[in-house]
Formats: C-alpha cells, structure tokens, sequence
C-alpha cells in the first residue's frame, strides 16, 4: 500500500525557517574559514573546527525544522534519538575534513575540489542518515536517479561555498555566498525528499522511537545557543566583521595575508659602507 507523504504540513514556515537556519550556519562557518586565512597556524585550527561546527548545526537544523513539516497521512512518524544525533556528528565531522583541506591548500584546485566534495558528501550523508532514523509504519524507498542528483547539488554548492570564502573579498561577499549556500542545502533536501516513497506495511503496529515534538526542545536549545555563541564570538571580531579586499598577492602561501610579511616588527640593521679608497686621496705623509 502506498502511503500518502506530505513535506509541507506547515505550509513555507518550515521552509523558510529551515532556509534561515541554513544561511546562518552557513554565514557563520564561511566567515570563521576566511578568518582562519588572516592568522598565524596556531590559531587557524580553532577557527576551521569552530566553522566546521557551524556548517554542520546549521544544516542539520535545517533538515529537521523541515522535517517538522513532513508526514505520511496513514502513520504516525517517530525518530531514533541515537541516529538523529549520529547525523549531526557525521556533518560537522565530513564538513570540517573539507574545510581544513581549504583552509590549509588554498580555494583553488585539487584541495578545492576535494574538499566540495567532500563537504557535499558530508551534507548528503547528514540528510539520508537522519532519513534512516526516521521509523513509521513502513518501508522508504528512494528514486536512484533523484538521490544523485541531490547529491550533485549538494557537491557542487559546497564547492562554490569554500571557493567564495577562499577569496576573501569582506563581509557581503561572505553573506552572498551563505545566501547561495542555504539556497543549495534545502534544494538538496528538498530534492532528496522528492525521491522518497512509502510503502506501508498494512498492519497497525505503534513503531518505537521519539516523536517529532520530543526532538524539538534540543534541536533547537543545543545548535541554535551553539550558532548564537559562535555569531558573538564573531561579532566582537573587528576583521571578522570589517575584512580587507586590497591584500597584496606577495606570499603564495594560501592563509597568509600580505600586512603579516610586510610589517615584521624590526627593520634591518645595515651596515655602513666603506668608500673605497681612490688614489690622489689620501693625505700626503711628511
């Protein structure tokens, strides 16, 4: 028996907070990975794995808010606590392998390309693993061909996202980036929800799990205070929030800013010339 799926229970609030959700995670974690390039390497894993993190709450989020909004008419739908948060940490997990790839080589390239790749794989995976926790009164099954292509949308943003916060162009150019980035994950949800059909089982057993409204209450106390402190830390950030777009292109190394070679601190000592000796000038011996 078919079961009747609907993904917009709620109408667009779902959507729409979901979208907000993304382009903040996505704002935050594009802004930590470009400021990770303006400092010395002591201080660049923190900021990675503090983007890394946002990345992931901010997708993981968005998925479950529009989860809020799907149903299938013929059963109830519970959720496996275990798996849900298992997703959360396989996104900031496969995101921050990306972005340290980016953060560390550079926004062009191999290191580009594969860390988008993996950051989508990672975005797809938080998506299908938190399908799987999902446990209702039936089977999933899913459209091979609409899965690809989720995935396809999910690589290719995340590789446009990282190459947007490699160039380090100031504060719109980030916000831009995000805007395309929560664009990208809840197309990709959506996509990926496009390719799902239930079938039911025709028998009426109450499934085990937690309900959509017991996952509420921590989906959104846990990454929403976690995003809310990472945009503080931020905010009291002057170059997190100013940026530079005139940097001298004069260190190739990817992550070191021009201002940090050109001002060292000390000027060189030079040494004074000795004027060689001409003949005719010295003074002549009595």
């Amino acid at each position: 028996m078919q079961g009747t799926v609907d993904g917009f229970s709620y109408g667009l609030v779902t959507p729409l907070v979901g979208y907000l959700m993304a382009c903040l995670g996505g704002a935050l974690g594009l802004r930590c990975t470009t400021r990770s390039m303006l400092v010395a390497h002591s201080w660049r894993p923190g900021w990675l794995a503090l983007g890394s993190a946002a990345i992931g709450s901010g997708i993981w989020t968005m998925h479950f808010i529009a989860m809020m909004g799907f149903s299938v008419q013929e059963t109830p739908i519970r959720y496996d606590k275990p798996i849900t948060f298992a997703s959360l940490g396989v996104a900031i997990l496969m995101v921050g392998i990306g972005i340290f790839i980016v953060g560390y080589k550079g926004a062009s390239g191999t290191a580009l390309f594969t860390g988008g790749t993996i950051t989508g794989l990672g975005i797809a995976s938080m998506h299908y693993l938190g399908m799987a926790g999902m446990q209702l009164n039936g089977k999933l099954e899913y459209n091979t061909f609409t899965v690809a292509a989720s995935v396809v949308i999910a690589v290719a943003a995340a590789t446009a996202a990282l190459w947007a916060a490699g160039q380090v162009r100031g504060f719109l150019w980030s916000v831009g980036a995000s805007l395309v980035m929560g664009l990208a994950v809840s197309g990709m949800h959506y996509t990926g929800m496009a390719a799902l059909s239930v079938h039911l089982h025709g028998t009426t057993d109450v499934t085990s799990g937690d309900s959509p409204a017991s996952l509420l209450a921590p989906m959104l106390i846990g990454p929403l205070a976690f995003l809310f402190l990472a945009g503080v830390v931020m905010m009291f950030d002057p170059l997190m929030v100013m940026g530079k777009a005139d940097w001298s292109p004069a260190q190739q190394k990817p992550g070191i800013p021009a201002h940090m070679i050109r001002h060292t601190g000390r000027r060189p000592t030079s040494r004074p010339r000795r004027r060689p000796d001409r003949p005719g000038s010295r003074t002549p011996q009595r």
